[in-house]
């Protein structure tokens, strides 16, 4: 079985609909709704509205605090997923690249709620979030992930390196298993630059904001990292071996081969949009 078929999977569970059992009853019922309204779900967007305000902003520690709460309580139900699920009790196929899915549930200019399926050994390689504050709940799943800030020094000059790596410090290099607590990156910390890897498949609801917008120049860079060595042009960042090994450089490269994510229809409950 081919992973896209797996993913299929996800898509027509989360699009299954309730029967409902006939009635000899000539009276008129209103039609039901689709989908359901997930009080958890409703209740992230709510916030996001209260929370995000716009390019050129990151949420307060309480606002942070805030969504990190809803976050940390919410599971994989209230976004129409389960445990059952069969892309969730299958392995990896030796030799198929496993492919990456996304499905978004909420967009704005101001934020946006998506969910990333990895199946497992499915890689999302190191990349980054210009000017984002980013939320990363695990929904379902174990996943490795790896996250660099960017160090930054009066002294450098990155005209001046020919390579155009940038020194970068590790911030992450765990791994996390579901349930687990709410991962949050800044636009210069926490880990802005990072990279997950599927140990098992998994489901990681993202909260973005703002989301990415080529267009208002917030591109998604990718970027291999190098282990740290002093280079002519630079100084050593401390004379501890082990210190040192905190610290690589990123370079900038094209999105890896077999790397694109491959988009479905988010069916699960809805957020009521609030004007």
């Amino acid at each position: 079985m081919k992973i896209e078929v797996r993913l299929t999977d996800v898509s027509k569970v989360i699009r299954k609909k309730k029967c409902c059992r006939k009635t000899n009853s000539k009276r008129k019922h209103p039609p039901a709704s689709p989908v359901a309204v997930s009080f958890p779900l409703q209740r992230l967007y709510m916030s996001c509205i209260d929370v995000f305000k716009g390019v050129g902003t990151v949420p307060s520690p309480t606002d942070v605090q805030k969504l990190c709460r809803i976050l940390d309580g919410m599971r994989a139900e209230d976004v129409g997923l389960s445990r059952n699920l069969q892309f969730f009790k299958t392995s990896s196929i030796s030799g198929v690249t496993p492919k990456v899915a996304c499905t978004t549930i909420y967009q704005s200019e101001k934020f946006s709620l998506c969910i990333f399926f990895l199946p497992a050994n499915a890689v999302i390689p190191l990349h980054n979030h210009p000017g984002m504050t980013v939320f990363n709940k695990l929904l379902l799943g174990k996943v490795h992930i790896k996250a660099y800030d960017l160090v930054t020094s009066n002294n450098q000059d990155d005209s001046a390196s020919p390579s155009q790596r940038k020194l970068a410090a590790l911030k992450a290099d765990s791994v996390f298993t579901a349930p687990c607590d709410t991962s949050v990156l800044y636009p210069t910390s926490g880990g802005n630059i990072h990279a997950f890897t599927a140990i098992t498949p998994c489901a990681i609801l993202d909260v973005m904001g703002p989301p990415y917008s080529k267009k208002d120049g917030r591109d998604c860079s990718y970027y291999r990292d190098i282990p740290y060595k002093a280079l002519p042009y630079e100084e050593a960042v401390t004379n501890d071996d082990r210190e040192r090994e905190r610290y690589c450089w990123l370079e900038e490269i094209e999105i890896p081969k077999g790397s694109e994510m491959e988009g479905i229809k988010y069916m699960g409950p809805r957020v009521i949009e609030m004007s």
